[in-house]
């Protein structure tokens, strides 16, 4: 195996930035990964997935080199599909990885589901990590949760380094962490699963435990009265009906009284047909003239 000769943080920075620059002149839909200051992750997904790559003491050697890559920006290109991963990273050179991560067994996906079925109020809530601690305690459970163990990953690098994980693909496994921290749904596209199962299966349990056989009724009549305070209406105790009734009251006339007919207005008078109209309909001022003698 050859060595290249060494190269600094600042060269290998510039070159990160160089090959960016390259990328993006030739249209390649790049996703770079930027840490901010020292901390790698931030959210409960990404520190999840990080405090899962910790557990295995396979992984342990070249760790702390990947935390140093992934922070100097040499993680320039980082996609995620359903059980791959592929990333560029910056070394003395530029180098491709590939991460194959096996899907979730169907039966662990099923236990998952079922241990976590009810307690799941919303995708928001289960992608923020504001769930209960037991719930995404056993989503995130070693063995049977829903992080890789070592046997589900192969990795490769197109480096010199012949190591089963090389710094450049330890950077990339922190690089997912980071996207988790961004866009924590990518971990269920990774293991081939999908997150809305979870809440279909919560639903499922709330909308079929209290269904009511078929033919039967929902509720009695007894049910609706008590439902809508009807029992309110019944009859009173017998120490309240031993007492004087009390006196009837004539009704209001407020509310018994008929209206009162309103004024009569004026109307004008009709057009009249001089032919057809009795003479009783011409007004009387009319009558008077045709009747008073000339002079």
């Amino acid at each position: 195996m050859q060595w290249g000769r060494y190269v600094s943080v600042g060269e290998k920075r510039q070159l990160a930035l160089k090959k960016i620059a390259e990328l993006r002149k030739k249209n390649q839909a790049i996703a770079p990964v930027a840490i901010e200051g020292r901390i790698i992750v931030k959210s409960f997904w990404g520190k999840s997935w990080c405090d899962n790559l910790g557990r295995y003491s396979d992984y342990e050697n070249r760790l702390p080199r990947g935390r140093t890559y992934v922070r100097n920006g040499y993680v320039i290109d980082l996609q995620i599909a359903k059980g791959e991963v592929a990333a560029l990273v910056v070394g003395s050179a530029l180098y491709k990885i590939k991460i194959a991560i096996a899907p979730v067994e169907a039966t662990r996906w099923k236990s998952i589901c079922q241990d976590c079925s009810g307690t799941i109020g919303s995708l928001i809530e289960l992608l923020q990590g504001r769930l209960a601690k037991s719930v995404m305690d056993r989503v995130c459970r070693e063995g049977d949760g829903l992080f890789p163990s070592p046997g589900e990953i192969k990795l490769s690098c197109s480096c010199p380094d012949g190591a089963a994980m090389c710094k450049h693909v330890a950077a990339a496994l922190y690089g997912i962490g980071a996207r988790l921290d961004e866009s924590p749904e990518f971990l269920f596209v990774l293991r081939g699963v999908d997150q809305n199962e979870l809440i279909a299966a919560a639903g499922q349990d709330l909308s079929f435990a209290g269904a009511a056989p078929l033919g039967t009724k929902v509720l009695d009549d007894s049910d609706v009265a008590a439902l809508f305070g009807l029992e309110m209406a019944e009859a009173a105790p017998e120490s309240a009906s031993l007492a004087a009734p009390p006196k009837k009251r004539k009704p209001s006339k407020l509310v018994v009284a008929k209206k009162k007919p309103l004024a009569k207005k004026r109307r004008s008078s009709p057009a009249i047909d001089a032919k057809s109209a009795p003479l009783r309909a011409i007004p009387v001022s009319i009558r008077k003239k045709r009747t008073r003698p000339s002079v």
